[in-house]
């Protein structure tokens, strides 16, 4: 006789099961998560949203640029990236002085920049100065760096300047500024280029024309002195007349020679021998003139001549000063700097800042990650240690 057995196959009782009770929902909350990602999402949007105060932007476009220089290329941008640039794109200069303290003071001069960003209703985290900031002009500085921006379009070489104030009229007004304090840099870079490069010449000019003046003086001098406008013309002359000479005296010798052997005994062979005897004096006379005496020719020439080489290479050196000034002139002509206005400052007539949904989905785009990552680390030593 088997045993039978019995299967029972309902539910299991709840006092076998040890099931655990379902606990609250609030203890269902992720806490860590509220204050990590909520909170400042939260605080965000109530800064955003509620409290901050719209900020206008004017925007200027300009070009810098020489009489012979082109757009930079964007082979000649890379080459600048690594050091060997050809030129210095000039636009650079300007951004720096836009953004220095001297363009600043330019501002200063002109406009209250205190009023200017901090104007009645403004926030206390947009204007200046904030609550952790001080009063001083170098707290000024920085402060104003937040309100002003300069691009650079490396394609075009066109440059981009924004600036920021809680008024339209104010954002107009100082970007104007700012684009007529960087002309006028530009106007005293032309100067300062121009009258380094043409002053040089200048006074190699003035310096060579001081010279040619004096060698003039002194070749004067030499010729009252000498009473002689040009001692060689003189030696010429006198050479001249000494050749005519000794031809005279050859005629001479020739006809006395026939004379003579036709008519040994001739009476005219004494007046022959005499016409021959005074010029031949004559002709020693005029040779003692052009050298060998003491007053001849031959040492005046010598100073008249180095007189002429000086002042011949003082002309030179003249007519080359002054070439070189009406090429310095061209150079600085060519060289100078001009700023270009291709979009004058706008007035805006919307707020573009603060980009208020954008900025919230930043924090919490932002605050997400920070608790993903916090998350992934706790939970990685929470299972190290585990282990």
């Amino acid at each position: 006789m088997t045993d039978s057995k019995l299967n029972y196959v309902g539910p299991i009782p709840r006092t076998l099961a040890f099931e655990r009770g379902r606990p609250a929902w609030w203890r269902r909350i992720p806490v860590a998560g509220l204050l990590i990602v909520g909170l400042p999402t939260l605080l965000a949007a109530i800064y955003f949203l509620l409290i901050a105060s719209p900020r206008y932007v004017s925007e200027a476009r300009f070009l810098v640029r020489s009489a012979g220089q082109s757009a930079p290329t964007s082979l000649g941008v890379a080459l600048q990236g690594v050091g060997i640039a050809p030129t210095q794109t000039d636009a650079f200069a300007v951004h720096e002085y836009v953004t220095s303290r001297d363009g600043l003071a330019a501002l200063s001069r002109r406009y209250d920049i205190w009023n200017i960003l901090a104007p009645p209703g403004a926030d206390a985290f947009s204007r200046f100065p904030r609550p952790w900031e001080g009063r001083s002009n170098e707290a000024l500085y920085k402060g104003f760096q937040r309100y002003i921006t300069v691009g650079y379009d490396s394609a075009t070489g066109i440059s981009t300047l924004r600036v920021e104030a809680f008024r339209p009229r104010d954002a107009q007004a100082l970007t104007e500024a700012l684009l007529s304090s960087s002309e006028d840099l530009v106007n005293r870079m032309n100067e300062r280029s121009s009258a380094d490069a043409v002053s040089d010449a200048l006074r190699s000019r003035d310096e060579a024309r001081q010279r040619l003046s004096l060698a003039q003086q002194e070749l004067t001098a030499f010729r009252n002195r000498e009473q002689f406008l040009d001692p060689t013309a003189a030696a010429a002359e006198g050479n001249e007349l000494i050749g005519g000479l000794l031809a005279q005296v050859a005629t001479l010798r020739a006809d006395r020679a026939q004379l003579a052997s036709e008519a040994p005994s001739s009476p005219q062979l004494p007046i022959f021998d005499s016409r021959i005897a005074a010029y031949t004096a004559q002709i020693a006379s005029e040779r003692a003139k052009l050298a060998g005496a003491a007053g001849s020719l031959a040492p005046k020439i010598s100073i008249y001549e180095d007189l002429s080489l000086n002042r011949e290479f003082a002309d030179r050196e003249l007519t080359q000063a002054t070439a070189a000034v009406v090429t310095a002139e061209q150079e600085a002509r060519r060289q100078k700097l001009y700023l270009d206005r291709i979009v004058n400052p706008s007035l805006p007539d919307e707020a573009s800042e603060p980009k208020r949904w954008l900025s919230i989905l930043t924090v919490f785009a932002s605050m997400v990650l920070i608790y993903g990552v916090g998350w992934l680390v706790y939970a990685g030593v929470r299972e190290h240690r585990q282990d």
